[in-house]
């Protein structure tokens, strides 16, 4: 399948001057939650606390926790001297110029930190689209935060497993995400389709049963958005989550720091099996590894897997400009819902639509190489589910043969029918009044 998530590594451009420029108050979106990224203490602890931070009565910190007397992180692994340059950085200016000094010192290739410099010009620009007036001590914390795990996975490379499990401790790279999207989510655009079932799935899982959910995939960061939009009423299913997740977001190094806080079964997509000929054989043979390593998790029950059945990201009509759900790979479905069936364990398939693209979207056209441009704004993001859709109901129904197309159509038409609703609440201005009878909208944030 597709990449699922990184982050925003955007392109564009701005000048620095628009750094200083006055934000203007406006009523309050959904507060930052300045949320402790470390939930183990130790001898050394850094704290970035910024004149700058004071003066706008931003709270936003950020930390660093490094075990020097035990010599070892979480994974084991010897501890790497590790520059503080970055999360020692108090204001743009000593953030950037950072950039040039490890560079300058060899730690960090001049294409790594020109990217790195582009995020952050992006990343500034759209938190301050959002006209909340602690913009520049959020963007400074959550920068000064990631320009530090981008140096770090460039001097101690992270290797991830078929099945990795989100990091929590000693850093918190779940909490880094969520606190690094969060801001660019514009909450009071924003819904939720049918959250009673999100309570029944929780229910199905705390009684062992697997749930798959069937979605179409809009941007690198969609797992933090679907996160951020479930977190204040259903936080088992937003931390529990297991994402399907493309070669991509865990070998490019501005999107690493990002998928080690989510749950990822990795494999190679379909749509870069053979961008390097010589590397099919080894892809293949680890797509089966991660198969059976889903087929492990799954008989243990209680699972919830989100998969992308297209086995990429939306693009728009090159012709109308229109964005909508592309279509889903019937034998990428297929092999769930057998995966499901032979799981030993009760299982349920629900189809999931979501509309985030405006936030972060991806290319027009599938790219082989590593490192896209990427854009960013300030948006309102879309989220729903519809009632789970019976592959023998669907069987029943026509032939043998045409069965495993028959049950992706299915999904897939009830993914693309809550897309249309969420794309009249955001973008048709429409809000909570786009509801229908089989889309119920909310915003349980607020």
């Amino acid at each position: 399948m597709s990449s699922t998530l990184p982050l925003p590594f955007f392109g564009g451009t701005c000048t620095k001057a628009a750094f200083s420029f006055s934000l203007k108050s406006s009523s309050p979106l959904v507060p930052f939650q300045h949320l402790h990224l470390f939930r183990s203490t130790s001898r050394t602890t850094t704290r970035i606390r910024s004149s700058l931070f004071h003066s706008l009565k931003a709270k936003a910190t950020a930390e660093l926790v490094q075990d020097k007397e035990s010599g070892v992180v979480a994974t084991g692994k010897p501890v790497v001297e590790h520059s503080r340059t970055f999360i020692e950085a108090r204001s743009e200016q000593e953030l950037l110029s950072g950039l040039r000094k490890e560079v300058d010192v060899g730690r960090l290739p001049p294409n790594v930190a020109a990217g790195m410099e582009e995020v952050y010009q992006n990343y500034r620009n759209a938190v301050f689209q959002s006209g909340d007036p602690a913009a520049v001590g959020v963007v400074l914390s959550n920068m000064t935060v990631a320009f530090d795990h981008w140096l770090l996975d460039v001097e101690d490379p992270f290797v991830f497993e078929p099945y990795h499990k989100a990091l929590r401790e000693p850093f918190d790279y779940y909490m880094f995400g969520q606190n690094y999207i969060r801001p660019l989510i514009d909450f009071r655009n924003s819904y939720v389709g049918n959250l009673s079932l999100f309570y029944e799935i929780e229910e199905k899982l705390k009684q062992g049963h697997n749930v798959v959910l069937i979605s179409n995939h809009q941007t690198e960061a969609d797992p933090i958005i679907i996160s951020l939009l479930l977190e204040k009423t259903n936080p088992h299913i937003a931390e529990n989550m297991i994402f399907v997740a493309g070669d991509r977001v865990i070998t490019d190094p501005l999107c690493k720091p990002f998928s080690m806080g989510r749950n990822l079964l990795c494999v190679y997509s379909k749509k870069h099996m053979y961008d390097v000929p010589e590397l099919v054989e080894m892809k293949r043979k680890a797509n089966t590894r991660s198969l059976k390593e889903m087929a492990l998790l799954l008989r243990g029950g209680s699972k919830i897997v989100w998969i992308a059945a297209s086995g990429g990201r939306d693009r728009p009509d090159p012709f109308t400009e229109e964005w909508y759900p592309a279509l889903f790979d019937s034998s990428s479905v297929d092999n769930m819902r057998r995966l499901i069936e032979h799981s030993g364990t009760p299982g349920h398939v629900y189809p999931l639509a979501l509309l985030c693209y405006d936030i972060m979207p991806p290319p027009r056209q599938v790219e082989k190489e590593i490192g896209e441009k990427r854009i960013i704004t300030f948006h309102g993001a879309g989220l729903s589910i519809a009632p789970q859709i019976s592959f023998p109901e669907i069987a029943a129904a026509c032939e043998e043969s045409e069965a495993k197309d028959a049950y992706s159509q299915a999904l897939y038409k009830s993914v693309s029918e809550q897309y249309n609703v969420l794309k009249s609440a955001i973008h048709g201005k429409q809000g909570l009044e786009a509801s229908t009878a089989g889309v119920s909208l909310s915003q349980p944030w607020n």
